[in-house]
């Protein structure tokens, strides 16, 4: 073969390969691009293992440890973290393990999506089990750790279990210290303590372990209330960032929103 015909095939060959290479980069990244992956995703294991920390600071008085996929209570027993279930919505709703509860993550301030976007609502899965571990399991359990403490002019009662007694104290004295104009919202409550399943379902709420209070429902929207699932808040955040600062979670970032209500979740404030 001469050099002029190499030098030809050279020529006329190399940008086709180059052409040829080119579309089927394309076409992978456009694959990629367009592909809906369905697949739920479980925590690495590095996010796992922080999760599990986040348990142990959230409530040292109970739990002596958590790793391998394992809650160690101190009085010797231990709680499976994560069940390995793929779970639909309701039964997120209806039977999470603890790593459900923080599989969606709370955004404490006023930086948050507004509004929610569609069942996100970091709080509302609960691991039934795993509050009555600290709060009790029945009604005269729960009722055996109440105190009653003045809520501006109203008694009321709430669990001493981790202190909770104790950070509802806290948020009122820095209540207290807003401007006038903001005391509307929280001066009255409908209510703390209410050993009650939530309406319609077999979940115990909140308040059935006295970690829970609704404030002013004059201020109030709740998603059962229009059924429109429009959202709507009439609470200013300056009231609603007291609260986290004290381990409390609000009902109003949720998507079935409940902007009455806070109960006491550290798990879900610590970072």
């Amino acid at each position: 073969m001469t050099k002029k015909l190499k030098l030809l095939l050279i020529i006329i060959f190399i940008p086709l390969l180059f052409s040829f290479n080119c579309s089927e980069t394309k076409s992978v990244e456009q694959s990629k691009d367009n592909k809906t992956d369905l697949t739920p995703k479980k925590d690495s294991t590095k996010k796992l293992s922080n999760k599990l920390q986040i348990l142990v600071k959230a409530y040292p008085d109970f739990i002596e440890k958590a790793e391998n996929n394992k809650i160690y209570w101190k009085d010797g027993t231990t709680m499976v973290y994560d069940d390995g279930k793929n779970k639909t919505y309701d039964d997120l709703l209806e039977n999470p393990d603890i790593e459900d509860m923080l599989s969606q993550e709370y955004t404490i301030g006023a930086n948050w999506d507004v509004p929610p976007a569609k069942n996100f609502e970091p709080g509302r899965f609960r691991n039934e089990p795993f509050f009555e571990k600290m709060y009790g399991a029945s009604k005269s359990a729960v009722t055996s750790n109440l105190t009653t403490i003045n809520w501006f002019g109203t008694s009321v009662q709430v669990s001493t279990v981790n202190g909770v007694d104790e950070q509802f104290k806290s948020v009122m004295k820095e209540l207290e210290k807003l401007p006038a104009e903001f005391h509307k919202y929280f001066n009255k409550t409908a209510g703390t303590f209410n050993y009650r399943k939530i309406a319609g379902t077999d979940r115990y709420s909140a308040h059935s372990y006295g970690i829970a209070i609704d404030i002013n429902t004059s201020y109030s929207d709740y998603w059962q209330w229009d059924k429109s699932m429009t959202y709507k808040n009439k609470i200013p955040m300056e009231v609603v960032e007291v609260f986290e600062k004290y381990g409390f979670v609000w009902g109003g970032k949720w998507y079935h929103y409940d902007t009455m209500h806070f109960e006491f979740r550290p798990e879900l404030i610590i970072k």
